[in-house]
């Protein structure tokens, strides 16, 4: 409609992936023809908040975290109220444990509820204002940190005037995380140690357990680095019998920095985690910690073995990919060890308890997997920047890291690579050979000024011919088989773009891919490129010859294609070719010649990478009339940066250290436990208690993913088949670890039937039951009476 073309912003309602009504009346515009952008604005808010005074009177509504909880806020508002007038008439908190105390705040806060007329709470909770009361002095390491993340968030939203505030009140507690069984007064009473305001709630026991707990926290990047300023300060693992093992196999980058905060820049190249460990000494000299640089994984079940993970207490994630947090959690439901597991992405982040017997296991629900662009969308039909920029990567790294790659392959032992070309005889195969021969005939580079006539030659390619290629096969009137106009959202029909020397990042884009052209081939780059008249005047004498469209060129425009390469019969003839081709080039070139590949590196700013990355992009986008973006957004999407921030890391620790007390403290059930998602940008709280096992129930007997079923004894396979046999459960195979110990299925097997299970084991996987171990473990397939499958405990 031309009546909407005049870029002023309109209101919407009713928005579905594929339409939405506009909020003005239309009836008067034109018909509605084709095509068409359409940009999402979102306008700024305007909030207007009471003051403290009024706000205290009448709080409105109040940000919830715990649907559970859903008559705290109020009361814990109330509460507040009744402290402040404690402290104002006695000039101090109440005492931990003291009776008086309470019952003295109890007694403000029903005078306080008295006065409030309509808005009075029908009854006070006086078991939470006990523990309101005794508690209230105390600072508490999680409950800062927790609190600290909220605060910083608000305080940058204030300053940026970006995310959506806190409205007015936000109350949270953690009661839950208290022990089980009540406290006497005397456990409550300081013992002039540091840890005094966490006994004074917690109590001198736990203390101890935390002092002497056994912990290992694998990563100490962002997550891990939280964690040990919040476990230093909290004295897990300070006493002799106490043991925290770190590990982690990475090195501090300079990006690191800006959240990882136990590192400085003089910590550069680094391993983490002995820096990490060393600074936590830093804040508690008590702590008894060991930092190593594995990798928790298979390949490191030598060092983290039986007997150091029997010795747990509970395992604590910092981790920054799913295969990882994976393995951890195998090991932990392997061991029966609580898991503590979080994570964070930019304003957001998540908790989960994984804990024996009363949990689901972290692997056991999964996220669906995180959708991919279609290859012919990249290729053909961009419509966003993101398919821009996905698109400059690849094309960066095929012309500047895999083709020099493949041509140092060649020229390194070109028999070898003749050979690899013959046995795979494909289409892959004859494109590699075609743009290895390119490189080193079409596009050899010999001086700087070809390496400029190169690039200048892309462009054209790139940003003129292929789309007019493009639209010569699909014209803008064209129609699909179905009847309907093949240029309709998301797709956008393109524009060749016209080169000028005068257009600044045009002219930018050819001295990058120059520079690094040159690079590949090892030319030196002479000064003149810098000054862009020079440059203009270098460009300008390139030749390009004319465009002419060819006929019946195939273009994917299947959204289901997962290669852009067509095989063809003679595929083997046509590599024959091409090897005769390759040999007869290399025979030209000076000996000992090799090129120097180039890999992507987005973090240094001088290298042009990221300019020719950013140039592609844009030109496209230029190209299918998509908004260009600066370097710096280039950088972020091309470079796949995962947004962190200290805020959502901060709140994340302090909620699973909340967590850590109940574990240590041992006797909480299940609702007492809380999985955690939280978004500061929105901002968004939700807790939840987690989910129990699945349980799985035959005749009368019911298990989970942790049980075990322990026989002892040096029994034979028969014995273990009858055993199972007795609990109604016919055993059709038997594994251990990846070799199977018998399949009722093959004949041969039944030989093996009266041999010691230990003994098979032995002969077939090649399984030794190693010294640290006095069990072996057998997975087995079983049905019952009727056939059906029946998923047994290992």
């Amino acid at each position: 409609m031309s009546e909407l073309n005049d870029g002023k912003p309109r209101k919407i309602k009713n928005a579905r992936p594929y339409s939405f009504t506009l909020e003005e009346d239309t009836t008067s515009y034109g018909t509605y023809v084709r095509g068409g952008i359409v940009t999402q604005v979102k306008p700024p808010k305007v909030l207007k908040f009471k003051t403290l005074k009024d706000a205290i009177k009448e709080p409105g509504e109040f940000l919830m975290s715990d649907f559970s909880k859903f008559d705290r806020p109020p009361l814990l508002h109330l509460a507040f109220q009744a402290l402040d007038k404690f402290r104002n008439d006695l000039r101090r908190f109440p005492i931990a444990g003291s009776s008086d105390d309470v019952q003295r705040l109890i007694d403000f806060a029903i005078s306080i509820n008295e006065s409030l007329g309509d808005s009075k709470l029908e009854e006070l909770d006086k078991k939470l204002l006990h523990h309101f009361a005794s508690g209230s002095r105390a600072v508490l390491n999680p409950m800062a940190a927790m609190f600290g993340g909220i605060v910083g968030q608000e305080v940058v939203k204030a300053c940026s005037g970006k995310f959506h505030p806190l409205y007015q009140f936000f109350y949270f507690d953690s009661v839950e995380s208290l022990p089980v069984e009540p406290l006497e007064p005397a456990e409550l009473k300081p013992e002039n140690t540091r840890y005094d305001a966490q006994i004074s709630v917690f109590g001198s026991n736990l203390q101890k357990k935390l002092e002497q707990a056994k912990i290992f926290m694998v990563g100490s990047g962002a997550l891990g680095c939280e964690f040990l300023k919040n476990l230093a300060l909290m004295g897990i693992s300070c006493n002799q019998n106490g043991k925290l093992t770190v590990t982690d196999d990475d090195v501090i980058e300079k990006s690191n920095l800006s959240r990882q905060f136990l590192f400085r820049d003089w910590n550069i190249g680094q391993p983490k985690s002995t820096v990490a460990a060393t600074a936590a000494m830093a804040i508690n000299p008590k702590l008894h910690v060991e930092a190593l640089q594995n990798r928790a994984s298979p390949e490191t079940e030598n060092v983290f073995n039986d007997a150091f993970w029997e010795s747990l207490d509970a395992v604590v994630n910092a981790l920054d990919n799913v295969t990882a947090r994976m393995y951890i959690d195998s090991r932990c439901v392997y061991f029966q060890k609580p898991l503590l597991e979080s994570g964070t992405l930019g304003a957001k982040c998540n908790t989960q308890m994984v804990i024996p017997h009363l949990t689901e296991n972290y692997g056991a629900s999964r996220d669906p997997p995180e959708k991919q662009a279609p290859m012919c969308t990249v290729h053909s039909f961009p419509h966003n920047i993101d398919h821009c920029l996905t698109w400059a990567r690849s094309e960066f790294e095929g012309l500047l890291e895999k083709t020099p790659t493949e041509v140092n392959a060649f020229l390194s032992n070109p028999g070898g690579y003749a050979t690899v070309a013959r046995t795979a005889g494909d289409a892959q195969a004859r494109d590699q050979l075609e743009r290895v021969i390119e490189c080193l005939e079409r596009e050899k580079c010999e001086t700087f000024q070809d390496c400029i006539t190169w690039a200048r030659l892309k462009f054209e390619d790139y940003f003129s011919n292929r789309v007019k290629q493009l639209t010569y096969t699909f014209p803008e009137d064209a129609m699909t088989s179905s009847g309907a106009p093949f240029w309709s959202a998301p797709k956008r029909f393109p524009r060749p773009l016209e080169f000028s020397t005068s257009d600044p990042s045009q002219l930018n884009f050819i001295l990058a891919a120059a520079i690094l052209r040159a690079e590949t081939f090892g030319i030196p780059i002479p000064d003149w490129v810098k000054n862009p008249a020079k440059m203009a005047e270098a460009v300008d004498k390139v030749i390009v010859p004319d465009f002419q469209p060819k006929q019946g060129v195939k273009i994917v425009t299947d959204e289901k294609a997962t290669s852009l390469s067509s095989a063809s019969v003679d595929d083997a003839a046509v590599i024959e070719e091409l090897i005769a081709k390759l040999e007869a080039i290399s025979k030209t070139l000076q000996p000992g010649f090799q090129m120097k590949p180039i890999q992507f590196e987005k973090d240094d700013d001088t290298n042009y990478h990221m300019d020719v990355i950013a140039g592609f992009a844009n030109m496209r986008a230029r190209n299918y009339s998509i908004p260009e973006v600066d370097k710096l957004k280039a950088k972020f999407i091309a470079g796949r940066i995962i947004p962190a921030i200290a805020t959502s890391t901060a709140m994340a620790t302090g909620l699973v250290c909340l967590e850590l007390y109940k574990v240590l403290g041992g006797g909480h059930k299940v609702e007492d436990y809380r999985n955690t998602f939280a978004n500061l940008a929105i901002p968004l709280f939700s807790m939840a208690e987690p989910v129990p096992p699945k349980t799985i129930k035959h005749q009368d007997m019911a298990w989970t993913v942790w049980d075990r079923w322990t026989i002892t004894g040096n029994i034979t396979l028969r014995e273990l088949l009858d055993w199972l046999k007795e609990k109604g459960l016919n055993a059709y195979s038997i594994s251990c670890g990846t070799s199977l110990l018998y399949n009722s299925m093959f004949p041969r097997h039944k030989e093996r039937l009266d041999k010691k299970v230990v003994d098979v084991a032995r002969e077939v996987a090649k399984v030794e039951v190693p010294p640290y171990r006095r069990h072996l473990d057998v997975v087995v397939a079983c049905e019952d009476d009727d056939d059906n499958d029946v998923d047994i405990p290992l």
